[in-house]
């Protein structure tokens, strides 16, 4: 179909030939534009110049002109606009020194007058996103990659301190008047609380050790010079040993001793016989009298611990170098005051016996592990053996 078509002008507004600079006859044609005088080319629109020294041309030229064919061997340089600044991205714009196998460390954008320019203060690689994550590897990575601790002297920075700030980090470090009086109270109980365990392992276990050993050294003694005839009865000094004592139902043997002293006589396990001063009693071979004894109810031996268990009718045997005494339990008195002496009389008072006669008297500590009140026990002379005729039923097995 065939139409007939308005003029381009009239489409447009304009004649195609104005906006490359009018038609050579617009000044002879009527209308709006009649009068409007033509441009030459090269006023109109600048000229693209590709390379320093090739010759210009215009833009109409340059847009129908046909597209030269690229060489892939040639990078492609984007050129600034002057309109328009410098790009946004400076990766599209820094010039860069390639490496042996692409950027590389060192490969940033150059300087004015070409070398490497250097990173800047305030560690941001410039370059470009894909070179900031690449230094970004090379320093350990955001996520990757372990970074060397500073030093807890130093600042956050890095720089060295001042000498104003290492007073403070000093004075912080040192520990206040409060700290340091709690560890020094701490430190005394913890030495307290030693010493006082070590005290009580040497009063309860080694004591008893050591008072075992010298009791059974000297019950030996007594027997080996009893069968060589180098003792005889008689008086004796104080500390020294002249007769044994058995409980056969708490399975006790202890030598008996002169006196009650501590040191001599008690804690080397030993049981003391009350032969001195005010509280002098009668010996085990004496017509009528208390013969009467005492010993630790713990620590260095404790030779009574358990006479507490003794029942009525319960033997006691005192053995000495010609003869043994047999005795057994009458009564017993749970607690006294130390002060009561009468206990140890030729007639006890609170025993039940009521005339001479011939007695033994134990007396020990009580409660144990004290020393408070004194623990009596009370014994009648049921048998006098010479030990010629052997040992008494109760210590027969």
């Amino acid at each position: 179909m065939t139409a007939l078509r308005p003029e381009r002008e009239d489409l447009y507004g304009e004649s195609p030939y104005e906006s490359y600079g009018g038609a050579p006859d617009a000044g002879r044609r009527g209308g709006r534009h009649a009068g409007r005088r033509a441009d030459p080319p090269t006023a109109a629109m600048p000229a693209i110049t590709d390379r320093p020294g090739t010759p210009t041309r215009p833009l109409h030229e340059e847009m129908t002109a046909p597209m030269a064919a690229v060489d892939p061997s040639v990078p492609h340089v984007p050129r600034p606009s002057a309109a328009h600044g410098p790009p946004a991205d400076d990766e599209t714009m820094a010039l860069r020194i390639p490496g042996p196998s692409g950027p590389g460390p060192g490969n940033g954008p150059l300087g004015p007058s070409g070398a490497p320019s250097a990173p800047s203060a305030t560690g941001v690689t410039p370059g470009g996103r894909a070179e900031r994550r690449k230094a970004a590897k090379r320093r350990g990575g955001r996520r990757g990659g372990a970074r060397e601790a500073a030093p807890a002297s130093a600042p956050a920075s890095g720089r060295p301190l001042s000498r104003v700030e290492a007073r403070r980090q000093a004075r912080a470090r040192k520990p206040s008047p409060s700290v340091i009086a709690s560890r020094a109270i701490g430190e005394v109980f913890i030495t307290t609380g030693v010493l006082m365990l070590l005290f009580v392992t040497y009063q309860l276990w080694w004591t008893n050790v050591r008072a075992h050993a010298q009791a059974g050294s000297e019950t030996h003694q007594l027997q080996d010079d009893w069968a060589n005839g180098k003792r005889n009865p008689g008086v004796f000094a104080p500390g020294q040993g002249f007769a044994i004592l058995h409980i056969p139902r708490l399975d006790v043997v202890a030598p008996i001793a002169e006196g009650v002293s501590n040191k001599a006589v008690l804690d080397k396990g030993m049981v003391g016989h009350y032969g001195e001063g005010a509280l002098k009693t009668a010996m085990p071979g004496a017509r009528t009298g208390n013969f009467g004894l005492a010993a630790h109810r713990n620590t260095h031996g404790e030779p009574f611990r358990y006479i507490n268990r003794l029942q009525s009718g319960d033997e006691v045997v005192v053995e000495t170098q010609d003869e043994y005494f047999v005795y057994k339990v009458a009564s017993m008195l749970p607690v006294t005051p130390p002060s009561n002496t009468s206990v140890l009389d030729p007639v006890p008072k609170g025993s039940g016996f009521t005339k001479p006669g011939r007695y033994i008297t134990l007396t020990t500590c009580t409660p144990e592990f004290t020393s408070k009140y004194r623990l009596i026990v009370w014994g009648k002379m049921v048998e006098e053996r010479p030990r010629s005729k052997g040992k008494p039923d109760a210590l027969i097995e």
